[in-house]
């Protein structure tokens, strides 16, 4: 087996074995490459991580050289594939449980902290001499310690103070002004009846920290002093009610979910909120608020990485958008559905309605202990839906504003960086040079208005420009001030050090509406190619001009996008990127339907290439990552008419339930199709518009935009679909003479045009008129002839349609059996294609086909789970109508008049005739 060893000597061990003869030069770069697995790292940043400024002329041949040596080792090994070459430079592809460091990092997580620090064999990179190492040991000699810190914490906690005392000790004078390991000496000398030497140990730690720094202990050592001092009972351990923190943590439960965005390795300060944080035990809930850029997700994210232990069912994050420019604030309900996934509840169990979300939210939340981190909140009323009931989960509210209302709430205000905080994450970015200018970094940090995101835009310029004084940067800061101030001038001078093209981009990020971009939608917006954005957005990244919450996937934060918008100039950028979502998204939506391909044709081939997509599943994810993004950008882009967008999405928003997406694109695309005078696409929005408020059980509005659409229509198949409509709706009403005149019409025109697909969906709805109307062979005959249809033109949807409206009839027949194997086969066909809300509709008709009341009770409720998760109000109505039957069949009268209430309020609303046989269902339960 293959390993590599990083916490100690960089070594390549084949079946425990290491390998010799490898080179230092070799062993830098092999290092630097493992610890950035998965990352493409040019050549240039490999030059500049083993040289820093001092590089050779031979620098990139030696860099080559490395690379050929390391990958002869890596044949010789076996491991030949590990080490890649990409267009931007290499990545290294190490397999799970290949390199010590992810070893270390992954058994920390899980609990199992003896583990992970016995694969320590000496310091971090020990034989590796190169620019980046200095900087790379502290951070991993600061996680060892952390890991060491949370095992004696554990250790004190289990009663073992007597076995850990000679360790800690060896530890602490190691380590002479870490606060926390100190803090556990003292404790363990004092549970060890010698108060005398805990007390002289603080008294050496309070010394050692005031000559090094000239700072005095936090304030949770200084309380343990105290403590110790007066023999507090507190200290005692059978007196002492074991922290959650302290409980030596198993492996995780497979349940455990954690959402957490990256714990950024450089924080630095805010010690007194991270121990007011620290200091919540089980159930509460903390609101962090302050500025713009003053620190608050950082605090919370790493907060919350800290606190992960005590909450071993999970740690959960959302950012609820309340201060992302060009973006709505999320709503409670929209805020509730993502909790609820994250959490591991399927997509088809979360209800439709906030009130029932936020009721499922804390029932989920019951007996768990999760830590909630709800970013980027608006005001009180914005998160009250989102806090859980009595539970044991922890909730962290960032925000803006001050939320005195959130009764209970425990307020935390963060300020900007004290002098000595702001200038210790200055230093732990830049380095030595900090240490050589402090009059320097104090007029930065003054110009920086100490505020955290600026100074870490500022330290990171410096960072990257080693022939930089502090005091060159300071100057430039100082000049800038007077066009810009605070926070801007800092923005200025990291974006005056970009390169030109990097310049280029960040402007043009600033004019993408949506909430992130991709590499492919980066190109598209800047006209070049997708592997130069790639580049330009990882430097900006680096950076810190970007942010990435999910690999592949950049975004801007609030200040910046603010920033890059005011200087950005649209070059026909927005444009180009509307260009893109309509082309890709008509290539993934003809890979999900290529039965209606044909009326997509009318969207012109696009001028430049757009990648492919491979297939289905591709397709679906795509469309799922970026709809919301192709939204913003219709609605706030460009002034242009949206037709053709609106024409290839309304499929995909159309199965897959994004009803309230489909009225925002079908509404623009109408008011834009009239404003420029494209009637053909004035034609198609109403008929979609109709269309989805069909689906939505509006159905005077369906009916009304049909209308119009029958007015302004002149293309046969779009005549057709409004026609279609309407038949809908009036079978709905049970108007069964008007709905066979509608869709009598309908299907001439569609047969007229020649449209297959359009003549199987009418020939499907008339047949269910033509049942009602005591008309059932005719029905069949229609039925046959539509399921041939559509599976000649391979539209698995529509067979589903077809086989649903057979059971139908079937069930009218009294053919119960053959009717619940179509009901069964059409379920399966949605399930298989992702159709919830249609689903619903074959689960109801499998349950009123059961004959079985306890079966029809099951099925229902499965329908009525799939129809809240879709809204599809019609499917609800006509679960809780069945649901009330069935608990009536079963003499269940209280569940039969709930259901039935349930069912009254939604016909009603409805406005069908289904209503007055519920209130007779309602006389007769009583």
């Amino acid at each position: 087996m293959l390993r590599f060893t990083l916490l100690g000597p960089v070594q390549v061990i084949v079946d425990e074995t290491p390998l010799a003869g490898i080179a230092p030069r070799h062993r830098a770069v092999l290092a630097y490459l493992l610890l950035n697995a998965g990352r493409v790292i040019s050549i240039e940043r490999l030059i500049e991580a083993v040289w820093g400024y001092d590089q050779p002329d031979t620098a990139r041949s030696q860099i080559h050289a490395s690379i050929t040596a390391i990958r002869k080792v890596l044949r010789g090994a076996g491991g030949g594939e590990l080490l890649e070459t990409r267009a931007g430079g290499y990545v290294a592809n190490p397999a799970p449980g290949q390199v010590d460091t992810q070893e270390f990092t992954d058994l920390v997580a899980a609990g199992e902290l003896r583990g992970a620090l016995g694969l320590w064999n000496g310091e971090a990179l020990e034989d590796v001499h190169a620019a980046y190492v200095a900087g790379v040991r502290d951070l991993w000699h600061d996680r060892r310690l952390s890991a060491y810190e949370r095992l004696a914490e554990a250790e004190l906690a289990a009663g073992r103070h007597g076995d850990l005392l000679d360790e800690l000790a060896a530890q602490a004078a190691a380590n002479p002004i870490r606060e926390k390991l100190h803090g556990h000496l003292v404790l363990a000398l004092h549970r060890s009846g010698r108060q005398a030497d805990a007390l002289a140990a603080a008294r050496s730690y309070r010394a050692a920290l005031a000559e090094e720094q000239g700072l005095d202990p936090g304030h949770a050592f200084t309380e343990l002093e105290r403590a110790v001092l007066a023999d507090d009972p507190a200290l005692r351990l059978a007196a002492a009610a074991e922290p959650p923190a302290a409980r030596p943590a198993g492996p995780p439960p497979a349940a455990q979910r954690s959402f957490l965005p990256y714990d950024i390795p450089d924080f630095s300060g805010r010690t007194t909120e991270l121990e007011r944080l620290a200091g919540e035990h089980g159930a509460a809930v903390v609101t962090i608020d302050g500025m713009a850029g003053i620190g608050k997700t950082t605090l919370a994210v790493h907060a919350a990485h800290r606190l992960a232990g005590r909450y071993p069912d999970g740690q959960l994050f959302l950012d609820l958008q309340a201060h992302t420019a060009g973006r709505e604030p999320v709503d409670s309900s929209a805020a509730l559905e993502a909790l609820l996934r994250q959490l591991g509840v399927p997509p088809d169990l979360i209800p439709a309605t906030p009130v029932e979300r936020s009721a499922l939210w804390r029932a989920e939340l019951a007996g768990r202990r999760v830590l909630a981190v709800l970013d980027n909140a608006l005001d009180a009323d914005h998160v009250r839906p989102l806090l859980p009931g009595a539970s044991d989960t922890l909730v962290l509210v960032t925000s803006r504003r001050r939320l005195v209302d959130l009764h209970g709430a425990h307020a935390l205000s963060v300020d900007v960086l004290g002098e000595e905080d702001a200038a210790g994450l200055f230093r732990r970015i830049v380095g030595e040079r900090a240490h050589d200018e402090p009059d320097a970094v104090r007029e930065v940090l003054r110009l920086c208005g100490s505020l955290p995101l600026a100074i870490r835009i500022s330290a990171a310029r410096l960072q990257h420009r080693p022939r930089w004084t502090v005091s060159y940067l300071a100057d430039r800061l100082r000049d800038q001030r007077r066009l810009l101030d605070g926070v801007s001038a800092a923005f200025a001078v990291s974006y005056e050090q970009l390169g030109a093209e990097e310049q280029r981009m960040f402007r043009l990020l600033g004019l993408a509406p949506g909430r992130d971009i991709d590499a492919r939608g980066a190109a598209a917006l800047a006209g070049i190619p997708e592997e130069e954005a790639e580049e330009l957005l990882e430097g900006l990244l680096d950076a810190h001009m970007l942010l990435q919450h999910e690999p592949g996937r950049y975004t801007l934060h609030d200040l910046l996008r603010e920033h890059a918008r005011s200087i950005a100039e649209d070059d026909g950028a927005a444009l180009r990127l509307l260009t893109y979502y309509l082309h890709r998204s008509r290539a993934a939506i003809d890979r999900l339907f290529p039965h209606s391909v044909g009326q997509r044709e009318g969207i012109p081939q696009p001028t430049t290439p757009i990648a492919p997509v491979r297939d289905a599943a591709e397709a679906i994810a795509w469309l799922d990552a970026e709809r919301s993004n192709i939204i913003a950008t219709a609605v706030h882009g460009p002034e242009i008419c949206v037709g053709m967008l609106a024409l290839a999405m309304r499929p995909y928003l159309d199965r897959q339930a994004h009803h309230d997406d489909a009225l925002t694109l079908h509404t623009l695309a109408l008011q834009r199709s009239r404003k420029f005078g494209h009637h053909e696409f004035v034609e198609r929005a109403l008929t979609d518009l109709a269309w989805t408020y069909w689906r939505l059980g509006e159905y005077e509005r369906a009916e009304e935009h049909a209308h119009q659409a029958l007015e302004a229509c002149g293309e046969a198949d779009e005549r057709a679909r409004a026609l279609l409509t309407l038949g809908n709706v009036a079978l709905r009403r049970r108007q069964d003479a008007q709905a066979e005149q509608y869709l009598k019409q309908a299907l001439d025109l569609t047969r007229i045009g020649a449209d297959t697909w359009g003549e199987a969906h009418v020939l499907g709805i008339l047949a269910l008129v033509l049942d009602r109307a005591g008309r059932p062979e005719e029905a069949r005959r229609h039925l046959d002839l539509a399921l041939a249809l559509h599976r000649k033109i391979g539209d698995p949807a529509g067979e589903a349609l077809v086989l649903n409206h057979l059971g139908v009839v079937l069930r009218h027949q009294g053919l119960l059996d053959q009717a619940r194997a179509r009901h069964e086969q059409a379920a399966a066909l949605y399930r298989e294609l992702g159709h919830a809300t249609d689903e619903a509709t074959a689960l109801n008709g499998l349950a009123e086909a059961a004959g079985d009341p306890g079966r029809a009770i099951e099925e229902h409720t499965a329908a009525l789970a799939l129809a809240d998760a879709s809204r599809n109000r019609p499917e609800r109505a006509r679960a809780h109508d069945g649901l009330a039957r069935a608990h009536l069949a079963l003499g269940h009268s209280g569940e039969a008049r709930e259901h039935g209430r349930l069912a009254l309020d939604l016909y009603g609303e409805l406005g069908v005739p289904e209503a007055e046989e519920v209130r007779a269902l309602l006389e007769l339960a009583g």
